[in-house]
């Protein structure tokens, strides 16, 4: 029976004796797996509880028809593939076109022949039987797509942020400044409650957000002293720089670095730079990295300035709440204080994985 004999068959006819007959002709030729109703109203829960490889159906039946039940079981299982045989006596044009325009594969006619029961329910199973092969093949299929996505997507994602490093060196010996920005960009966002899947997002695009460094001069990035307004123009550019570097990517990610590159210098009051965010129109990822960036740039030392005392650091990030920062963002930063000897070292504190 090329492997159909365990195929699950259901059959609804509200006459007993067609069931014991049909079911007699199956158990003949070899389907063990049968299932009968003689009340078609139980069909729709039956199907959904023994999840039958092939419905035979009677057409027409008192209360419910066949038609009916069709409508019905197409309902819940229209992403699942089930080959229904129609059981009838009337073999009128009208009938048959009807059933077929409602979801019937085939028909079987009263009285039952033996032969043509087992050759349709066999063509049927067969079709049943390929199309359920070809939806394993194809989910296969897509998960090996999947898979190779998500890992050409971490080539991408490793190999950006070993350029963004590469960036920071210049003006960051350690080269540590990306990592620390992204534990402390995780930490705030876990203190405003954001999902857990977007706290790993932002953990993981945070250090990209310099990337566009690597396209400004060392003459500027190095620069001991201050810029000259030509050179500070020069420097705004990293971030459309970045934006461009990480746009038109299908990974998450890189589509959330993008937009961290481009507003990470916006301003809470809208006089940062960019394209002249202000307020909530700034995304929160580019809000949330604005007070992170700072607060490590302010802590440590760098070719043009001595780091800062981390609590004066604090006082300044506190100062510029509802000006340079958003407020909610500047209250989540300052409940994160006890964990910031953990940024420096790269160790997770216990209530966030990073």
């Amino acid at each position: 029976m090329d492997g159909l004999s365990g195929s699950r068959i259901l059959v609804v006819d509200d006459t007993e004796a067609n069931l014991l007959l049909l079911e007699e002709i199956l158990e003949d030729i070899g389907y063990s797996e049968v299932v009968t109703l003689s009340d078609p109203h139980r069909a729709v829960a039956t199907c959904q509880a023994y999840d039958p490889d092939l419905l035979l159906l009677d057409l027409h039946m008192p209360g419910m028809s066949g038609l009916d039940v069709i409508a019905a079981v197409r309902e819940r299982r229209s992403e699942t593939y089930l080959p229904i045989l129609m059981l009838t006596a009337d073999i009128s044009s009208e009938a048959k076109v009807r059933a077929l325009s409602t979801g019937a594969n085939d028909f079987l006619t009263k009285p039952f022949d033996r032969t043509e029961v087992e050759l349709r329910i066999r063509n049927l199973l067969q079709i049943r039987h390929l199309h359920m092969t070809l939806q394993n093949q194809n989910a296969i299929l897509e998960h090996k797509v999947t898979k190779r996505t998500e890992q050409l997507n971490a080539i991408k994602i490793e190999l950006l942020e070993r350029l963004a490093m590469a960036a920071e060196f210049r003006d960051d010996q350690t080269g540590q400044h990306t990592q620390r920005v992204g534990r402390t960009c995780a930490l705030i966002a876990s203190a405003i409650s954001l999902p857990p899947q977007e706290i790993e997002y932002i953990r993981r695009a945070a250090p990209l957000h310099d990337v566009g460094k690597i396209g400004i001069p060392d003459a500027i990035l190095l620069k001991a002293g201050p810029l000259s307004p030509a050179e500070r123009n020069l420097m705004k550019r990293h971030t459309s720089i970045g934006a461009r570097l990480l746009s038109d990517s299908n990974s998450e990610t890189l589509r959330l670095a993008e937009q961290i590159a481009a507003t990470h210098h916006e301003r809470w009051d809208g006089t940062g730079y960019g394209s002249k965010l202000a307020g909530e129109d700034i995304p929160i990822c580019g809000r949330i990295i604005a007070v992170a960036d700072v607060f490590d740039a302010l802590t440590h030392e760098r070719p043009y300035k001595e780091a800062w005392p981390v609590d004066q650091a604090v006082q300044e990030i506190r100062e510029q709440r509802g000006r340079q920062f958003d407020p909610q963002v500047v209250d989540a930063f300052l409940e994160i204080q006890k964990d910031f000897d953990l940024i420096d070292t790269g160790e997770a504190p216990q209530h966030l994985i990073l």
